[in-house]
């Protein structure tokens, strides 16, 4: 076995989130601390262990203190285990999969899906094509069926309104929910409603007694109507699962999906300049503050990874970045699947704008600064030095690539 410290983010999140039932096992035990004096306190009654009669005992050996020089990994989360062997009934759900892994609308539908099916019913997730995803357990998928094919690839919505079709004709679901999104959810949900001539509730936010309540008049009013079996949800329609694991079983179509003589050719994706795109809906930011030094390098950088460039308030004070750049609380709330900040410390404004980011990446001098509590990966090290062997990895991976394909 590997003598190798890995980090879990997941547990660093219990351990950062009061509100979860998991928070106060997370919570290291303190057994020394320094007083106002400056003389190091320790607690007589905080080391030792139980004895066979019940008795607390002090252990006086240094094990327990490190005695012995040897690091253990962190505390491993075991989330109890959600099962349902024969499902009365399914409530499918068919997630946008951006980028090939379940976004964070994704992960409210699927919260809201655990919510529709009880303890009875079961929650079938429809994934298109080849994916990413590797935690579509601790997301509250019960049953997971992979559509694969060529013809689902790409921009095909009247391939995947086939495909859905055939799910709704073997496995009857009570409920379908689809994300009410402009990157593919919501155009698929409409079509597949029209094919089976139902009614969809769209925009909804919340689900309660029977009723679906949704936006109407621009976002200014709520409308409330009954529960329909087409649901198209908001985002943050619920709160995404976190407190159980599922079995994410797959399951497979017995029926092969009808083909359907496509009207639309997709020409593939387009080039964008990612400068050009707005920053609350960038999905890669490259962002920098007080700690980058060489700022021609951080451009460079962020040209080579193709991401989106952002900025710290100290950086966009400074003269550095333009203040349409700024990240934060102060600036622009961003919700980008990965968020690389380059020498910033996480002020507080700061972490509130990136809340709601899926991946941040810190590279920063500082071990113990705010947002390298924050990142899901730390990179510790001069900031100039990293950037120039991730722009020299970037260009070894496309040359390696250019080989292949030749």
């Amino acid at each position: 076995m590997s003598d190798i410290i890995r980090r879990d983010p997941r547990a660093e999140w219990i351990a950062r989130n009061r509100l979860h039932p998991l928070h106060a096992a997370m919570q290291p035990v303190q057994h020394s601390w320094m007083g106002p004096n400056g003389v190091i306190r320790k607690n007589p009654h905080g080391i030792g262990f139980i004895g066979p009669n019940g008795i607390k005992r002090i252990d006086r050996s240094g094990a327990q203190q490190g005695g012995t020089n040897k690091r253990t990994a962190a505390v491993e989360v075991q989330l109890p285990l959600h099962q349902v062997a024969a499902p009365a009934f399914y409530i499918s759900v068919v997630p946008d999969m951006v980028g090939g892994r379940l976004s964070s609308h994704d992960r409210d539908l699927l919260g809201l899906a655990h919510q529709l099916a009880g303890k009875d019913g079961a929650v079938l997730a429809v994934v298109f094509g080849e994916h990413k995803e590797s935690a579509f357990a601790t997301a509250g998928v019960d049953r997971l069926l992979v559509l694969e094919g060529e013809e689902f690839n790409g921009y095909a919505p009247e391939q995947r309104v086939q495909g859905l079709r055939a799910v709704d004709n073997q496995f009857n679901p009570r409920h379908w929910l689809l994300p009410d999104s402009r990157t593919g959810g919501g155009e698929l949900g409409r079509r597949f409603a029209a094919a089976r001539g139902e009614r969809p509730a769209t925009r909804v936010w919340q689900v309660k007694d029977q009723e679906c309540i949704g936006r109407a008049g621009a976002g200014l009013q709520d409308l409330a109507r009954p529960l329909a079996r087409l649901i198209l949800a908001a985002a943050e329609c619920a709160e995404p699962v976190s407190e159980t694991r599922h079995e994410a079983l797959p399951v497979e179509l017995s029926t092969t999906v009808a083909r359907s003589l496509s009207r639309i050719e997709d020409l593939g994706a387009v080039a964008v300049d990612p400068a050009a795109i707005p920053m609350a809906e960038a999905e890669f930011i490259f962002s920098g503050g007080n700690g980058v030094k060489d700022w021609g390098l951080f451009h460079r950088t962020a040209e080579a990874l193709g991401a989106t460039e952002g900025a710290s308030r100290v950086a966009v004070d400074d003269g550095f970045m333009a203040r349409d750049r700024q990240v934060g609380a102060s600036g622009t709330w961003v919700t980008a699947r990965v968020y690389v900040a380059v020498g910033i410390s996480g002020a507080i404004q700061h972490l509130q704008g990136i809340g709601a980011c899926d991946k941040v990446v810190a590279i920063n001098l500082d071990p113990g600064c705010d947002m390298i509590k924050r990142a899901d990966l730390s990179v510790i090290g001069e900031s100039a030095e990293i950037l120039q062997a991730l722009i020299e990895a970037v260009e070894a991976y496309r040359n390696d690539a250019k080989r292949d394909a030749a």
